[in-house]
């Protein structure tokens, strides 16, 4: 690679992390990400043949270069920052943010799913296919689960997949550390098991949350932290996250704010709207009627 200029470096890099992550790459995505000619963009995906032949076969049908069984990534991609990619629908291939050192701390991730699984999984989801993956789960063990998948998520503390489980029949969440194989699956899914059909992911709740009103002597820093407008924070999220977004934040969900404790500054004032949702065990104080 020693050979090739940073600019060259950096398309080669581009299709090496679309094969890794989506499965393929069209010389057409390389022209318009890079803004090249079609002769260029022809000689990087040469370029990258010859460096890596077993990687890529062209398919003439569909005019894309798809990944192999043999595929080893030429450049090092590191699992949380193409989480941060993925979710942000950047795509450079490169992890690298040059010679300046920025005075930021990030605290410290307790767990880093595997990039190979990362990888798999996002393949799955962009062709829309089932998969095959060993999962360990805190109450069965390890064992082989049927999955449809459609989302990779950060629920603030860890990163899960969201998917439809073939054994429970249901939309269920998986901690992306507890999955150890992934096996894509040739095949297609029936319309029950597409994520139009997972409801509490489809269905949108809003979240109305304030100062506590018995924890906190001086609510106006807590409107200045969260940039509350009228005294509330108002926020719209998926049924299916509600659950994470509370517990992180420590929102008080008990109906009278009988949560006492410095950590509590936050308080749902329409608790009524988490009724139906899932995942509440987590939400703290709330209770189910």
């Amino acid at each position: 690679m020693d050979e090739f200029s940073f600019a060259q470096k950096q398309r080669l890099a581009y299709i090496d992390f679309k094969l890794y992550f989506t499965g393929m790459v069209t010389r057409s995505e390389i022209v318009s990400h890079f803004e090249l000619g079609l002769a260029a963009a022809t000689r990087d995906l040469k370029f990258y043949k010859d460096n890596a032949p077993e990687n890529m076969a062209y398919d003439n049908v569909e005019k894309k270069y798809f990944i192999t069984t043999q595929f080893k990534p030429i450049f090092k991609h590191d699992a949380r920052r193409t989480l941060i990619k993925l979710a942000n629908n950047i795509s450079d291939g490169f992890d690298s943010i040059g010679d300046t050192s920025f005075p930021i701390e990030s605290p410290s991730p307790l767990n880093v799913p595997d990039i190979d699984i990362i990888a798999k999984l996002s393949q799955a989801i962009i062709n829309h296919k089932p998969i095959s993956v060993i999962y360990t789960s805190l109450s069965s063990g390890s064992g082989a689960r049927g999955l449809v998948p459609h989302s990779i998520v950060d629920n603030g503390l860890r990163w899960h997949l969201r998917a439809y489980d073939r054994k429970s029949k249901s939309f269920r969440d998986f901690v992306l550390t507890r999955i150890t194989k992934v096996t894509i699956l040739a095949q297609t899914s029936p319309p029950e098991e597409d994520k139009l059909e997972d409801h509490q992911w489809m269905r949108m709740v809003p979240l109305q949350i304030i100062p506590h009103p018995n924890n906190v002597k001086h609510p106006t820093a807590i409107k200045l932290d969260f940039g509350m407008e009228k005294g509330m924070l108002e926020v719209n999220v998926r049924a299916a996250m509600a659950g994470y977004l509370l517990r992180r934040w420590n929102v008080d969900c008990s109906e009278s704010a009988s949560l006492s404790g410095p950590e509590y500054q936050l308080y749902l004032q329409n608790i009524q709207t988490l009724y139906g949702a899932e995942n509440l065990a987590i939400a703290p104080g709330y209770q189910h009627s």
